[in-house]
């Protein structure tokens, strides 16, 4: 058994592509370390979390864990902290949480060339929403427009972006639309839109950004036709990148040695 030890947690789990991502870095980085994969159910998180050794460097957390591993943190990074999700844990004496989604939807962005933004429409009200809202703030959003099935989740949503200089409004996603420049859509995948919704949320949308990447083309891809569309692939490779810097380092901004050959071969990965 390797003396470092590393995972994604999260229920379900089976499908995450996480251990083939990290597995590709490590191999640029020539560590030895161990990246697996485990089912935890939010319940079961706290005893699991307690279980682990001094071989354990880091955890990736995926859904439902990252509000369960925000509570866990001893100390957590300013996007953590504004969006209540923590999706990676520094172990240590004490955890520390990072929330690295954040930082990987604004390199997804920016590698279609999305680097600046004015209004957009968020779709879902979870804790990816609030990632998607501070991303936008990131790059300048000043009005989001944000669409659930329950909009009185998005309460914290309306309340972060009045912290954040941004105008948040909710409504029902069956309500009618007015243009923005850019939808970042949330939504669990798999989430089955009719045709007609879809469309509407299309025409007048902007680009798209689905945090969604199995199945694909998701059925929002599928509307946006021949508009601009980026697929969830591109902020799980970013934030990957971003957790391996802190597994290494300590520090999701800092690059990795010869980064440009780890973030290649995590790509060639995917």
């Amino acid at each position: 058994m390797n003396s470092t030890r590393l995972a994604v947690w999260g229920d379900p789990i089976a499908h995450s592509l996480s251990p083939a991502l990290h597995a590709a870095a490590y191999g640029v980085l020539a560590l030895e370390w161990e990246y697996g994969r485990r089912q935890v159910s939010a319940p079961a998180f706290r005893e699991a979390l307690a279980s682990l050794d001094a071989s354990w460097r880091g955890l990736s957390l995926t859904m439902p864990l990252k509000e369960a591993a925000f509570r866990a943190a001893a100390t957590r990074d300013r996007h953590a902290e504004l969006s209540g999700a923590v999706n990676t844990l520094l172990l240590g004496t004490e955890p520390t949480g990072f929330n690295t989604d954040v930082g990987g939807i604004v390199d997804a962005l920016a590698e279609n060339g999305i680097t600046a933004v004015g209004t957009v429409r968020i779709l879902g009200a979870g804790a990816t929403a609030a990632s998607a809202l501070l991303a936008a703030a990131e790059l300048g959003a000043t009005r989001a427009d944000v669409r659930a099935r329950r909009p009185e989740k998005a309460a914290g949503l309306v309340a972060l972006g009045e912290s954040l200089g941004v105008r948040v409004t909710a409504d029902l996603i069956h309500a009618p639309v007015e243009r923005v420049e850019l939808t970042l859509a949330t939504l669990p995948s798999g989430t089955d839109l009719d045709a007609s919704l879809a469309g509407r949320l299309a025409d007048g949308g902007g680009a798209l950004f689905d945090a969604a990447y199995a199945p694909w083309p998701s059925a929002l891809a599928s509307a946006w036709g021949g508009r601009s569309v980026i697929s969830g692939l591109g902020m799980l490779l970013h934030q990957a990148v971003r957790q391996i810097r802190i597994f290494h380092h300590g520090e999701p901004l800092e690059p990795l040695p010869d980064e440009g050959r780890v973030l290649a071969a995590m790509r060639a990965a995917l």
